[in-house]
C-alpha cells in the first residue's frame, strides 16, 4: 500500500512541477495582452490530444458537468494565470498560488463535509501569513491586477478540484481531463474573438513557449493532476502541491534572475512550513487508518473519495 501510495504521489508531482514552471515561459515567451487566446492556445489542442488516447465521450449529467469543471479548472484558471504570468515575477505568482491548499480545505469543508483540523488551520495561517510577508517587505512594486488574477485563479481551481474529486471517482482520468480542456475552450472562443479579435501572430519564441504549455503544462499535467485527485486524499494533494511554488521560485531565480531576498525567502519558509505541518498529521492518520483496513480481508472496501467521505 505504500509503495503504491509513492507512486501515485510521484504521478502527481508532475503537474505541479510544470505548472510551476509556467510562469517563466508564460512571462518571457509567450506574447502579452491576449490571455483569452493564450488560453484557448494552450488548452484546446492539448484537449484534442488527450481525446486521441481517452477515446470516450461523455455521457449524461457529465456534459453539463464537464462544461462547469472546464470553465473553471481550465477556462477561467487558464485566463487568469495567463495574466499572472504576464504580471507578476514567477517566484511571487508559484507563492501565491500555494495559499490554494487552505482554500481547497475551505471547499473541502462545505462541498464534502470535510472538517478542517486544527493542525491544518493553523498551518493555513502560517503559510498565508508566509505570503503577506513576501508580498509587504522588500518585494517592491507589485502589480495589484497580478494579485487579483491569482487570487481568482486560486478560487476557481481549488472549487474546480473539490468538484473534480466529488463526481470524478468513476470516470476514468484521461476521459475527465479532455472533457474539461475541451469544454473549457469552446466556451473561451467566442469571448476571445469579440474581446481580443483574431488570434494573435505567433513568433518562433512564442510556438515554443506554447508547445511546451500546451504539451507539458496542460495535457500531461492535467492528466496527472486528475489521476491523483482520485486516489489521493485532500491533505496529500496540498502538500504535492507544494512543489509548484519551490519550482517557480527556482526558475524565477536561477533562470529568470528575479530579486529574491531575506524577507522573501523567509516568507518562502513560512509558506512551505505551514503547509506542511497542516498535512503530514492526516498523512499518518490515513496510513493508521489503512492498517486497521488491512486487517480486515473478509470485509469489502468502501469507496471513498478525497478527504475520506464515502462516495
Amino acid at each position: 500500500m505504500e509503495d503504491k501510495w509513492r507512486r501515485w504521489v510521484l504521478i502527481t508531482a508532475i503537474a505541479p512541477i510544470a505548472w510551476g514552471s509556467t510562469y517563466v515561459v508564460t512571462r518571457h515567451l509567450l506574447p502579452p495582452d491576449v490571455p483569452l487566446w493564450g488560453a484557448v492556445i494552450r488548452c484546446l489542442p492539448a484537449g484534442l490530444l488527450v481525446l486521441l488516447f481517452a477515446r470516450r465521450l461523455p455521457r449524461g449529467s457529465w456534459w453539463w458537468r464537464s462544461l462547469l469543471l472546464g470553465v473553471l479548472n481550465v477556462g477561467g484558471f487558464s485566463v487568469l494565470i495567463y495574466i499572472v504570468g504576464q504580471r507578476l515575477p514567477s517566484s511571487l505568482a508559484a507563492t501565491l498560488m500555494s495559499t490554494s491548499a487552505a482554500c481547497i480545505m475551505l471547499f473541502a469543508w462545505a462541498l464534502l463535509g470535510q472538517r478542517p483540523r486544527v493542525a491544518a488551520a493553523l498551518g493555513a495561517a502560517v503559510g498565508i501569513a508566509g505570503v503577506v510577508l513576501m508580498l509587504g517587505v522588500g518585494a517592491g512594486s507589485v502589480d495589484p491586477w497580478g494579485i487579483a488574477a491569482s487570487l481568482g485563479a486560486m478560487v476557481a481551481s481549488s472549487f474546480g478540484f473539490v468538484l473534480t474529486s466529488r463526481w470524478g471517482q468513476e470516470v476514468p482520468a484521461l476521459a475527465m481531463t479532455s472533457w474539461q480542456l475541451l469544454a473549457g475552450s469552446i466556451v473561451l472562443v467566442p469571448v476571445a474573438l469579440i474581446v481580443e479579435g483574431p488570434p494573435p501572430h505567433l513568433t518562433p519564441e512564442a510556438l515554443i513557449g506554447f508547445a511546451y504549455v500546451m504539451l507539458i503544462g496542460t495535457a500531461v499535467a492535467y492528466a496527472a493532476w486528475f489521476a491523483g485527485l482520485r486516489r489521493l486524499p485532500a491533505a496529500a494533494v496540498g502538500l504535492v502541491g507544494l512543489l509548484n511554488p519551490v519550482t517557480g521560485v527556482v526558475l524565477g531565480v536561477v533562470l529568470a534572475g528575479e530579486p529574491f531576498g531575506p524577507a522573501q525567502v523567509f516568507g518562502l519558509v513560512l509558506v512551505l512550513g505551514g503547509v506542511v505541518w497542516g498535512v503530514l498529521p492526516h498523512r499518518r492518520r490515513m496510513r493508521r487508518q489503512e492498517s486497521v483496513a488491512g486487517r480486515q480481508p473478509d470485509e469489502a472496501p468502501v469507496p471513498v473519495s478525497r478527504g475520506g467521505m464515502k462516495a
